[in-house]
């Protein structure tokens, strides 16, 4: 059923029942009304018939026949409609007429009541007649007096309700077929989206109507959050195809050398030891190599793949401290100085930046070093302006000029190098994955050696609003 309809539906029966229910409220205060001047009505005759029957009261002690029945015509007269009864002090009736109770009620003197007697209801007025023949005065009207009015009134509101029906009816279907118009205008648009376009061709035109365009507002979010969501999905698919290429590709090499290691020791078992404990050295070396590669390649995809969520406040002063302390654990023989911050914050990837600072120290600790003597590394961390700046410098060969920006380039590696060539990779995703970058250049005192710069945003209040880069296919790009 259309909205519409519905709603004229709704207003069919909710109108008629408003009308009817204040109807019946006007009734009841239509009738509090009539009852009220019912009341007044029988004050005045009250007023009026008094002197009467108090003249009445003392010609019927005296016994004066003649002025008796002058004043039963007075008082009857000055009552009009209203039903008298008039009672002397020792019961005796005296006079009655109109309209009343076939007895007198029980009544003190006092404001009219109301006095029901055999089906019928009266409006009763009791007053007490002082003089030197006292009496009760009894003034009754019926209510029955107001009916015709309270049908009059209780016929119209009937009326008012038939009529309102229908008419509210189609009121109502008009004016919200009208207001959901361009509600069937965005669902027309949204029944001729392409799912290939997204969000992009989805055009939210405005309405003017606050829960028209909010909806409208809701499904263009929706179809962004759909194609953010489609086109991580496609990079997760794209990152898991260029895992297994590079893989394959750069697992060839070591593994084929593991083969020829063992296709030797196969056909030679004879081989002296000294020729096997060489063979078993290059088997260990491939596959030490072999598991670097793998870890190396699996962090890489791990880090296209990351999510915000799983980034927040830290102290990138006691990870670089830990860093470093890890470093001199495993190569005692390294000589590490540092100046750090007590605190510095950052909003970050615990992980993320703990492969980061262990790829840039491990790769100061291969490379950091004169043949023969051992590596000397200083790591400095300072705040300047919005970032955070983490220098990492050794007393190596340092980097050629036209090298520096090779160096983070996927499987690069030197003539000697030991690595897998994904280290400074690693690093480069991670600077960039924070929303910093990291650069190389000369030591701060000039001389040999490399320093390695990276700087990262310092932690903002609003985190709510971060977010990570668009491009993340480290594992995936060429060169």
């Amino acid at each position: 059923m259309k909205l519409s309809t519905r709603i004229a539906l709704s207003v069919t029966v909710v109108v008629p029942l408003l009308v009817v229910t204040a109807g019946l409220l006007l009734l009841g205060l239509v009738n509090r009304d009539l009852r009220h001047q019912q009341d007044i009505r029988l004050q005045e005759r009250a007023k009026a018939v008094t002197p009467d029957v108090r003249t009445l009261l003392n010609a019927e002690r005296s016994g004066r026949p003649k002025v008796e029945q002058n004043q039963h015509r007075k008082v009857l007269g000055d009552a009009l409609d209203v039903g008298v009864r008039v009672v002397a002090a020792d019961g005796t009736l005296v006079l009655t007429g109109g309209p009343q109770p076939a007895e007198p009620p029980a009544t003190a003197p006092g404001g009219p009541v109301t006095v029901r007697a055999k089906g019928h209801t009266w409006r009763v007025l009791t007053v007490r007649v002082e003089g030197a023949s006292p009496g009760t005065l009894w003034l009754s009207s019926p209510t029955s007096a107001s009916d015709p009015q309270l049908s009059a009134v209780r016929r119209r509101m009937l009326l008012v309700a038939l009529l309102a029906a229908p008419v509210s009816g189609l009121l109502a279907y008009a004016l919200a077929d009208r207001a959901t118009a361009s509600l069937r205008r965005l669902s027309r648009r949204a029944a001729r989206l392409d799912p290939g376009e997204g969000a992009a061709g989805f055009t939210a035109e405005r309405s003017r109507i606050t829960e028209v365009d909010e909806l409208a507002s809701s499904i263009g979010q929706l179809l962004a959050r759909y194609d953010e969501q489609a086109g991580r999905t496609a990079q997760a698919l794209d990152t898991a195809r260029s895992f297994s290429s590079a893989a394959s590709h750069e697992l060839r090499t070591p593994l084929m050398s593991m083969r020829t290691d063992l296709d030797v020791l196969s056909a030679h078992p004879d081989l002296p030891a000294a020729e096997r404990a060489e063979v078993v050295r290059d088997l260990q070396a491939d596959h030490a190599r072999l598991l670097e590669l793998l870890t190396a390649l699996r962090t890489l995809a791990q880090g296209d793949l990351v999510e915000v969520s799983a980034f927040g406040p830290l102290d990138l002063a006691e990870l670089v401290d830990s860093a470093v302390v890890e470093t001199g654990r495993r190569h005692p023989e390294v000589e590490v100085s540092t100046a750090l911050p007590a605190e510095l914050k950052v909003f970050g990837w615990d992980a993320g930046l703990r492969i980061l600072l262990a790829n840039l120290l491990g790769n100061a600790v291969a490379h950091g070093h004169a043949p023969g003597e051992p590596a000397r590394i200083a790591v400095r961390l300072r705040a300047e302006g919005g970032w955070a700046v983490l220098d990492v410098e050794d007393a190596g060969p340092g980097i050629p000029a036209a090298d520096r920006a090779a160096v983070f380039r996927r499987f690069h590696r030197g003539p000697d190098s030991p690595g897998s060539g994904l280290g400074l990779t690693l690093v480069a995703q991670q600077a960039a994955l924070h929303r910093g970058e990291v650069t190389t250049a000369t030591p701060v005192g000039g001389g040999t050696g490399s320093r390695f710069e990276v700087r990262l945003p310092l932690l903002v209040e609003d985190t709510k609003t971060l977010r990570l880069p668009v491009r993340r296919d480290w594992i995936s790009r060429n060169g």
